[in-house]
């Protein structure tokens, strides 16, 4: 299959990769010329612009940072594409803009899915992210082999803008968790239980998560290196409570994490992972839970 992908960031370069390790030809593009070396490297052909990456590609796929981002270059693709091509927005974005983007390329007989996928930068390496496809059953079938080279756990959702529902609905848990494992880790070592014993009890207990699991291993190693910032965090909790909004549904746990976020957004975390949060609960507790790791593995 002819692919072309634009954007080749943290998540879109290995999502890229495989594509093109499973025997697809590769058009790249990324207003960043660095990021798409390494794909050049390995046989990829980079693109010079939105329209000749168009051209080339039966499928073009999108990895963007947000809506802005994914509205702007979708018009644009579109004005290249021509029926019986396909687009699909990778990308975590907001139902209702897919929806306008999907109604665009209708108009030209153009195939559109929203594809937005969930498993973090580890998950795109290794070609195991989860990817919740929204759009025409018959485009996802066909498509699905695709997915197939970058996920391994694929749904279906439902129509187009479903996909985005399932990832907001996923983000703003895990973020809102994420906020609360933080909060939980150190009101254990201030109140005198080693974290890693806590780490243990909770993960064998009612309160485990992916979420407690990973990102408690992950502050105890004191490996917070950004994967997910809080500037993207707050992007997708801000869409998720957006979608509450627009469908009437008046959340209440999932807002006081989103302030949350936006505090540390504005006190000096925007650019840091979410997890990094924990490093002002430890201030403001005078207790130090990361770096106290002590176990094998």
């Amino acid at each position: 299959m002819k692919v072309g992908f634009i954007g080749t960031g943290h998540m879109g370069e290995p999502m890229a990769a495989n594509v093109l390790a499973a025997g697809n030809e590769l058009c790249v593009f990324d207003t960043d010329p660095s990021a798409t070396a390494t794909l050049e490297e390995a046989g990829a052909v980079r693109c010079e612009n939105l329209a000749s990456l168009a051209q080339v590609s039966e499928v073009v796929l999108l990895s963007l940072p947000g809506p802005p981002e994914v509205d702007a270059v979708a018009a644009e693709v579109l004005e290249t594409m021509s029926a019986g091509q396909t687009l699909v927005d990778m990308s975590t974005n907001s139902p209702a803009l897919v929806k306008r983007i999907a109604e665009q390329a209708k108009s030209k007989e153009v195939g559109f899915l929203d594809a937005p996928v969930s498993g973090g930068i580890r998950g795109a390496r290794k070609g195991t992210l989860a990817i919740m496809v929204g759009g025409e059953k018959s485009l996802y079938d066909h498509l699905e082999p695709l997915f197939g080279t970058m996920g391994e756990n694929i749904f279906h959702v439902g129509e187009v803008g479903s996909g985005n529902v399932a990832k907001l609905v996923n983000n703003m848990l895990a973020f809102s968790v994420m906020m609360s494992n933080a909060e939980a880790l150190v009101l254990g070592a201030k109140a005198g239980v080693d974290p890693n014993v806590l780490w243990n009890i909770v993960r064998t207990s009612s309160g485990n998560s992916m979420t407690w699991e990973g990102g408690g291993r992950a502050i105890l190693r004191d490996r917070l290196a950004p994967s997910f910032t809080v500037d993207l965090a707050c992007k997708d909790i801000g869409l998720a409570t957006d979608l509450a909004r627009e469908v009437g549904v008046d959340l209440t746990m999932i807002p006081t994490a989103e302030r949350l976020l936006k505090n540390f957004q504005a006190n000096g975390f925007a650019k840091e992972d979410v997890l990094a949060t924990v490093k002002a609960l430890e201030e403001a507790a005078d207790v130090t839970v990361r770096g106290t790791w002590d176990q094998e593995g």
